[in-house]
């Protein structure tokens, strides 16, 4: 018997674009988080991957931009709290225990790399006491960012071909101070310079951009991407 309405491929999964909506909307539109809960209460564990392994969940998103009434809303239907939620709700004793259940976990990197520090600050006044503990600690800011010019961003610029087929390009473009990777019909992915014309793209410290002459190699893994300026 089928029930009301269209079933979707993806039954018994939920559809993709569902989940990819729970996550974007989770970093700010607490009504469209509340509307997609009562039609799928099980996307408060909703989880995307933006491009390179930058996984987000839905909690993830609302904990780094601070949106304490999300990530409340999200925990009170079901998503598992994470010491990056705990330390943007103010919720010291938490940050502590795990912590001190997992010595230099608070080097590990949220969504898009960014560190625990931050979701802290995030939090505001209320988690004002975790970020000067974590302040203290000197070990919770995450990834640094080595200098490059404008005009060397500017160098890199422009569409990289790896193949034939319509998609099979890489478009590198500049966005104020930074430079953005997009695959023709993906996500745009900033990416983050570490030295020699090197980046790493945000949320995925281990995969290396590197750029020589007219040319452009993505490392990720056992996965090795050449394309040419076109």
């Amino acid at each position: 018997m089928r029930g009301e309405g269209a079933i979707p491929e993806s039954f018994p999964s939920h559809p993709p674009a569902l989940a990819r909506e729970m996550v974007g909307v989770s970093h700010g539109n607490l009504a469209r988080v509340r509307e997609l809960l009562g039609i799928r209460p099980a996307l408060a564990n909703a989880s995307w991957e933006w491009g390179f392994g930058d996984w987000e969940t839905a909690l993830g998103a609302a904990s780094h931009v601070g949106r304490r009434e999300i990530a409340e809303l999200l925990i009170e239907n079901g998503a598992a709290p994470t010491l990056f939620s705990a330390a943007m709700l103010g919720q010291l004793a938490v940050v502590k225990a795990m912590i001190a259940a997992r010595p230099g976990v608070e080097r590990t990197l949220g969504p898009h790399s960014i560190s625990l520090l931050a979701h802290a600050r995030a939090g505001g006044e209320q988690a004002a006491e975790v970020a000067r503990y974590l302040e203290g600690l000197g070990t919770a800011g995450g990834l640094g960012v080595e200098a490059i010019s404008e005009e060397e961003l500017e160098k890199l610029t422009g569409e990289y071909g790896y193949g034939r087929g319509a998609n099979e390009r890489i478009a590198i473009s500049k966005k104020g101070k930074q430079l953005m990777f997009t695959r023709s019909g993906g996500e745009q992915r900033p990416i983050h310079h570490v030295g020699g014309r090197a980046f790493r793209p945000a949320g995925a410290s281990g995969v290396r951009v590197k750029f020589e002459e007219a040319a452009l190699t993505v490392r990720d893994g056992d996965l090795t991407l050449q394309a040419t300026r076109r």
